[in-house]
This record gives C-alpha cells, structure tokens and sequence, in this order.
C-alpha cells in the first residue's frame, strides 16, 4: 500500500509504494500513474527494530519508525491508526518470523482493548470541551515553567471513569493514549514529555498528578471571511466514513498524484490531502451531493484519461459536471470506496 516515507538525505516526504515481503520491505515510485517495475528502495528487517507509535514528529502522530541493525532511520506515516497498528503488526511478525510466540503476543496485546463501538474518539473530545461536565482546565508549574489551561494525567483518567468511557483506570489509560496518539491532546512539561519516549505503549500516558496534558488544538489561520471559516469548520466537522491513499489526476497539469483522501457524512464531502506536506489541511474537496460515481473498465485507456495508468479506475462527475479520476491499489479497494461513497450522494 501507499506510505510517506522520509528521505535520507533531504528530510523532505515521498509517497511511495510499500511491499511487505519476508525478510525485507520494498518501496516503489509511482510514475505517471503507475508504479515503476524495480524498487526505489529496500528496508531490510533482519535485527530491525520497530517503534509504534512514534512520537518524534509532533504533527505527525501516526508514524512508524523503522531502524535497521545498520543504525539507518526511516519513518513511515500512515493516514489513521487502524491503518498504522496493522502496518506495525504485520512488519514486526515479520521481523520475529522465527519466533511465533513473539508474534501471538502482539497480537494479544493488540486485541486486549478495543474502544466500544458506539463510542468515537471526536465524541470523548467533544464531551471534554463542555464548559459544565468537561475537563477542568488549570494552571500548572512544571520545573519554574507555568502552564494555562492543562489537566493532570490522573485527573483526565478520573474524568474517563466518571464518564462511564472506561471501566478500570488500566482502560482509561489506554484510551488516554489513543487520544494523544490521534493528536486529540498533547503532553506538555518534562514529566509527561519523557514518558512518551518509553518503548513501552502502557507506560507512555500517566496516570499521575504531576504529569501535565493539554488539548492539541491546530493552529488557526487569520481569514477576512467569518462566512469562509464557518463554511470551512462545517465541511470538515462530518464523520470519518472512510480514509486511505489513492492516486488522483490532476485537473490541469492532468499529472498523477497520491492523495490522502478522507470521506465523510454529515455533511457529505470527500477531502483529498498532500500527504508530503506538514500542515493537515485538505488542498481540494468537494460535496457529495448530487455526485455520480461508477468504476471504469481496465481495458483501454478512457477518454479525459492521461498518463501511463496502472488501473482499477473510477469516476466521480459533481453537480457540477466536474470529472475527478481516481486509481485504487486494487479492484477490491475500488469497490469498497465507490460502496462508501454511493450512500452519501
């Protein structure tokens, strides 16, 4: 599947296609559209280690960091945590191929607690901010440094329980986790900092009275619109129905490019990011509503259709008659995005 992946030499961020075999994982560069018949380049997994979550990239909460017995560094992101967790259990199987146990172990782990299902993270944050039954924000001193509007990591996990969105302070501090994996919040002073940096995932939140946490709020941007940033918010405040890289055409240029692309419903709207860059903001998306979506045959390149295509193409035409063509990795792939988005037009 797609990855960023962080070079070497110019620490800028690539799309590239991953394959995971045995003993090494692969990279391709994706060329007018398609994918190049040699590697760019290998990682080779005997005596790698693996850190999952990486916390080393503070607006970049869901990478994989990769450091072979050689010392050398990649960093990996994926586009949700689901996706991130798969990619860390199937590399480091991969990595203790020789050690079954290892990998059943991880696998346990993974599984030992899942988030309940009527239950979403956006929803915890949103019943965090209420001014009346919310998270209390205070002062805090840390080491001479004094911080406004924080929470102790014992307080977070006390309002968890009180909440009835965990049901032991082991559940809570997982779910603290997962919040600041997903960037929902974010530690601040030196005790809570130094902990994320622990190997081990349990011990990277604390449930303790003298670590400090904050709400990880993005930076906002002055705009001359009231009307544009409401509209903005609006668009962007759906929930997540569906997320991953596919390739897109451009409308110019009529270049291929790999997008994060993120579908939501209530409001309908597909969002489509760069993921080489560092700011999360969408560089285009449009309503659902009205959209017409259908796959396009392999056989022949379609009119409207440029470049060298790999294949498993479909078609979204707006209300707009505006066309976007877009490549899935798979014709499975395909079919589970045109299902996704179909409801929402």
């Amino acid at each position: 599947g797609f990855l960023p992946l962080q070079g070497h030499v110019v620490r800028n961020w690539k799309v590239r296609w991953f394959v995971l075999l045995q003993d090494k994982l692969l990279y391709y560069k994706i060329e007018g559209g398609k994918k190049e018949s040699s590697p760019k380049g290998r990682i080779l997994l005997d005596g790698c280690t693996i850190t999952c979550p990486c916390l080393e990239y503070e607006n970049r909460p869901l990478l994989i960091k990769l450091k072979t017995k050689t010392n050398t560094d990649y960093f990996l992101e994926c586009c949700s945590r689901e996706e991130r967790d798969s990619w860390a259990l199937d590399i480091t199987g991969a990595i203790h191929a020789g050690h079954p146990v290892q990998v059943q172990e991880l696998h346990r782990m993974k599984n030992s607690f899942k988030l309940l299902e009527n239950i979403s993270l956006h929803d915890i944050v949103e019943r965090m901010y209420d001014s009346s039954t919310g998270i209390k924000l205070t002062r805090n001193l840390d080491q001479g440094n004094r911080y406004k509007e924080t929470f102790t990591g014992s307080a977070l996990v006390d309002w968890l329980i009180s909440n009835n969105f965990a049901v032991s302070r082991f559940e809570a501090v997982t779910l603290a986790s997962m919040l600041m994996d997903e960037n929902f919040i974010r530690p601040v002073g030196v005790r809570s900092t130094e902990a994320t940096r622990s190997s081990d995932p349990s011990e990277k939140f604390l449930d303790d009275s003298t670590a400090l946490y904050m709400f990880a709020e993005s930076s906002k941007k002055n705009t001359s619109s009231k009307e544009e940033v409401q509209f903005n918010i609006s668009e962007l405040s759906g929930t997540i129905v569906k997320q991953g890289f596919l390739v897109k055409q451009g409308h110019k240029r009529k270049n291929w490019k790999v997008r994060k692309f993120v579908l939501r419903a209530d409001p309908a709207f597909l969002h489509y990011y760069d993921p080489t860059k560092e700011e999360n903001k969408p560089v285009g998306g449009f309503s659902l509503r009205g959209c017409l979506v259908s796959a396009l045959e392999d056989n022949g390149v379609p009119a409207g259709v440029k470049g060298n295509v790999q294949g498993n193409l479909f078609k979204i035409i707006t209300k707009n008659d505006i066309h976007y063509y877009i490549q899935a990795s798979s014709k499975a792939e395909r079919v589970q995005w045109i299902e996704a988005i179909k409801p929402l037009t």
